[in-house]
């Protein structure tokens, strides 16, 4: 049979790190075995589960390039099914009927509680009911719950991850299956829909691992075939705590919007408690596919570091093709009124070229897109700290910056003959290259670092570039001539 797997998040909030994690391992080993990788919305819980979060979770598998197979299914559309199976237990004598209120439940917990012991459900409603009177008291109407009677012995599986795994079924509580107004508990509801679904890997957070047993069980009473099962490391912060908006893990969406590839964030989450058996960490989808195997999984929490995954989208962008960004930070120009669509269109080649040339000094999208600004904007700021740095002889670097635009102005606008005329300047001044070349950055882009001067000015082209010398040359004028000094770098 071929693997089959599932993602199942509840919509009861955003697709976050963890859940985005769970996903992706699921789909590695699906497109890696040429599996099925199966969609389902676990959607029971009609008070907190709602159509947005759904949306969110579904635009961001979409955006993540997560691709299913089946569905989205939803969960709620069983319930007929996770009745049914709740019935079969019951007929068979391996559940039985509650009548226990919240009320005496709570208080029960209270008083072991208050005995500093462990509470567990004392099966009262087994012990006193003969299953006779306990139906007649359903068919009354009295409401109840059906409560899994959990066997003598030991629950037993082979952890794809941590190996053999046991627990002890007298620490297991009878369970509640279905509760009294007819909705299934989430055990009953994920062991009706994986079944139902032929579902043959079950993929997920170390947080579940205590509901396997009691999933086991269901399972085995059912008489439905049992799937194997991984249960993936816990992801932290940096501090050791559980991972959480403080550490910066905010959802999909929100590193979406601040500029991250989606390939790389792929490739982040993947690094996440799987290791590729080497020291190869910058890995394309279809490199990650290749050597994914649920073998290579952690047993030890992983740790969520935000700069690793802003190193990470700035080697994605170093490595990607102007064209793939392109469509990726033309929204951001946009939305800064740098660049229209119809202007891009205009000047794709020089955007394309603009973007080799500045995506290898920025993080994000949004960083590129900033960095795009000198290249477009009608005027620029100039940050005070390259001004300090560079400009601090305000009036000899304007005497500089105006006889560089002369020498500039009739030349081949093109890298190698500028880089001559600037050269052969500061040989003529006996002073380093670099005496006109941090200065005529600043001029030209406002800031202290950027690619190549010369190839900033041949994208920048002849009439902008010696127009931005200008006006650096008015600005520096007029600042010392209101006796400023540039300010301590």
């Amino acid at each position: 049979m071929a693997i089959r797997v599932r993602f199942a998040p509840s919509p009861t909030g955003y697709l976050h790190v963890g859940g985005a994690r769970t996903a992706l391992f699921n789909w590695l080993l699906a497109r890696k075995q040429r599996g099925v990788f199966i969609l389902r919305i676990e959607d029971t819980d009609k008070e907190r589960s709602s159509e947005a979060m759904t949306r969110a979770i579904v635009e961001g598998l979409r955006w993540l390039g997560l691709d299913w197979d089946e569905g989205p299914h939803h969960q709620a559309d069983g319930i007929e099914r996770h009745r049914a199976d709740a019935r079969q237990l019951l007929e068979s004598g391996a559940a039985y009927r509650c009548f226990c209120t919240p009320e005496e439940l709570a208080a029960k917990r209270a008083e072991a509680e208050a005995r500093k012991e462990r509470y567990g459900y004392d099966r009262r409603c087994l012990r006193e009911l003969t299953p006779e009177r306990s139906a007649a008291r359903a068919a009354a109407g009295e409401r109840c719950a059906i409560r899994f009677r959990v066997p003598e012995g030991v629950t037993e599986w082979n952890d794809l991850v941590h190996g053999p795994t046991r627990f002890v079924n007298a620490e297991i509580d009878d369970f509640i299956v279905l509760r009294s107004d007819g909705t299934p508990t989430y055990n009953l509801a994920v062991v009706s829909d994986d079944s139902w679904m032929r579902v043959t890997h079950v993929i997920r957070g170390d947080d579940h691992l205590s509901n396997t047993p009691k999933q086991i069980l269901l399972y085995r009473t059912l008489g439905r075939p049992l799937p194997e099962f991984a249960h993936v490391p816990m992801i932290l912060g940096p501090d050791g705590r559980r991972l959480s908006k403080r550490h910066g893990a905010t959802s999909i969406a929100d590193h979406e919007a601040r500029g991250i590839l989606p390939w790389a964030m792929v490739n982040f989450l993947a690094l996440l408690g799987w290791s590729p058996g080497t020291d190869e960490e910058v890995m394309d989808v279809p490199e990650l596919i290749t050597k994914f195997s649920i073998d290579r999984v952690l047993k030890k929490s992983s740790v969520f570091d935000l700069k690793k995954l802003e190193w990470l989208n700035a080697q994605h962008m170093a490595r990607a093709d102007a064209q793939l960004l392109e469509p990726l930070v033309a929204p951001r120009l946009a939305a800064r009124g740098l660049a229209s669509a119809e202007e891009l269109q205009a000047r794709r080649e020089w955007y394309l070229a603009l973007i080799d040339l500045l995506k290898g000094r920025a993080r994000d999208l949004e960083e590129l897109a900033e960095r795009v600004r000198p290249y477009v904007a009608g005027v620029i700021r100039y940050e005070e700290e390259a001004v300090g740095r560079h400009w601090r002889d305000g009036p000899q670097v304007a005497l500089r910056l105006e006889r560089l635009t002369e020498l500039l102005a009739d030349a081949p606008w093109e890298a190698a003959p500028l880089e001559d005329r600037l050269r052969a300047f500061a040989a003529e001044l006996g002073i380093p290259a670099g005496k006109l070349i941090h200065p005529l950055r600043v001029a030209l882009t406002g800031q202290a670092v950027s690619p190549g001067i010369f190839d900033v000015l041949v994208a920048m082209g002849r009439e902008r570039a010696l127009g931005r010398i200008r006006d650096a040359v008015c600005y520096l004028r007029d600042r010392f001539a209101a006796g400023a000094s540039a300010p301590e770098p």
